[in-house]
């Protein structure tokens, strides 16, 4: 008790002095599901609500979120998050068999029965995770519902029986919750164990007609490789890992070439390249503050320049929206809690990184523009493109087009890639979310630099637009939210 108590004070004194405090008075709670449930969009590239309001997966880890926070801190860390634009907020539903969470309650006291689940005057594992779900829902924010990780399934922990079990009370009982994805697997890959997988997928979905599914695969993999046929597969995702150029260590039969480990985009491309074409994600990428190659805590740490540059690449190439992760907060390290992988920065300390702060300027300015003709085109890159991190990556719809730029290599565009005799230019901090209007130019392929120079983790995105369009006000210095135009 005394524990609990003290960790409720913690809350009350951060939300008093954090950072999350000013926040709220900036940030309306957005709803999403009140523009019907999610679907996937006609073209097979994104998702949308029934009501053809565009969804931007912008998504958090907060893996051990059901074990390690009580109810005080779980409700200050998904403020956290809504404050920042996160909508979806991906855990480990269970990371044990049985798992426990902070009240020391077990999430499988008889097995896989769950006649007797709910018991009178305790704070039950199952009535935790509504909890938790129901505070999500009203931040507007989706939980991401990793099943059971793919490594207790592995060692034998869940039978097909016990799968089937365990998917039959998942859907009855979260099936009328307005935000919940599914996500099946757990970082394995989906030919270990396939039985077991598809029989809690199928499950599951007998019962739970009402939200999307997808499979989070081992790192450096991608669901499309085993189940982009599957019915029960809405949309695609893929972990593109924690390791740097040239880390392979000898392991893996990837999707992606030697010494192109952190290329991201290229799961996007192979994925969008098979038959359907389903939406995809990047799950997992490099995280904030985590060794590079993950298990090595004296290695160089992942910043908060790498995770901008994992989402702006994977998003650009055709990805639906991005998630983001921070070794601290994922795993939810404070004293007297340690973390795994070198984390020693309290959770709630973290919530100020940068790069958990930085993840809204994609968001936004994605649903600045016309959202579902929105494609990839490398081709809006004139002449020879960089390699690594001087690669400039670009997308456009009809009228605009937006080139992501890490290092600050010179560039040259080509403007007649989209309409208009005239095109407007801007450049986007996505660091800051600063815009700077650069002037209009004529109709044909030009060289664009931003004026630092050559420097990585000084990322721009080039903004072009058709003159005569309006999305973008040559007034303006930072982007308005860009999702209340979406409201209906």
């Amino acid at each position: 008790m005394r524990t609990k108590l003290l960790g409720s004070l913690l809350i009350l004194l951060l939300l008093a002095t954090g950072n999350v405090s000013a926040r709220q008075a900036k940030v309306k709670t957005y709803i999403p599901w009140s523009n019907g449930k999610l679907v996937v969009s006609s073209e097979g590239r994104y998702l949308k609500h029934e009501n053809g309001v565009p969804f931007f997966w912008m998504g958090d880890t907060g893996w051990l979120l059901p074990e390690r926070l009580n109810r005080d801190e779980a409700e200050y860390y998904l403020e956290a998050c809504k404050q920042r634009g996160y909508n979806v907020v991906q855990v480990q539903t269970v990371n044990g068999v049985p798992a426990l969470n902070t009240y020391g309650q077990y999430s499988f006291p008889d097995g896989f029965d769950f006649k007797h689940i709910d018991k009178a005057g305790v704070y039950g594992y199952w009535d935790h995770m509504d909890y938790i779900i129901n505070t999500a829902a009203s931040k507007g924010i989706y939980i991401g519902m990793v099943c059971i990780w793919g490594g207790l399934v592995k060692s034998g922990k869940m039978s097909v029986d016990e799968a089937k079990a365990y998917g039959r009370f998942l859907a009855e009982r979260y099936k009328d919750m307005p935000n919940i994805i599914w996500i099946i697997g757990g970082d394995i890959q989906g030919n270990v164990k396939t039985a077991e997988w598809e029989a809690l997928a199928e499950s599951i979905k007998a019962i739970d007609k009402n939200h999307l599914m997808t499979f989070h695969p081992r790192g450096r993999t991608m669901s499309s490789t085993w189940f982009n046929q599957s019915d029960w597969l809405d949309f695609n995702m893929f972990q593109s890992g924690h390791r740097r150029y040239g880390q392979r260590n000898g392991d893996g039969d990837y999707p992606i070439e030697e010494n192109t480990e952190e290329d991201n985009w290229r799961f996007v491309e192979r994925s969008l390249a098979m038959k359907p074409m389903k939406p995809v994600i990047d799950g997992e990428p490099s995280y904030e503050g985590i060794p590079q190659g993950l298990h090595d805590p004296d290695e160089i740490r992942w910043t908060a320049a790498d995770t901008r540059r994992y989402a702006y690449w994977s998003v650009f190439a055709g990805a639906f929206g991005h998630t983001y992760g921070n070794n601290s907060i994922m795993q939810f390290v404070r004293p007297g809690i340690g973390g795994a992988y070198g984390a020693k920065e309290s959770w709630y300390d973290a919530l100020n990184d940068p790069g958990y702060n930085q993840m809204n300027y994609l968001k936004n300015l994605i649903l600045t523009f016309p959202f579902f003709e929105r494609v990839p085109d490398q081709s809006i890159i004139a002449g020879k493109n960089g390699e690594r991190y001087d690669r400039a990556i670009a997308t456009r719809g009809k009228d605009y087009l937006l080139v992501y730029n890490y290092t600050g290599r010179p560039m040259q565009i080509d403007l007649r890639k989209i309409s208009g005799n005239k095109k407007k230019v801007w450049w986007y901090a996505a660091k800051d979310g600063k815009l700077e209007y650069v002037g209009e130019f004529d109709n044909k392929v030009t060289s664009f630099q931003y004026d630092s120079g050559y420097c990585s983790g000084n990322d721009q995105v080039l903004i072009v637009v058709d003159a005569s369009k309006d999305y973008v006000d040559q007034s303006w210095t930072t982007l308005p939210d860009a999702q209340q135009k979406w409201n209906k």
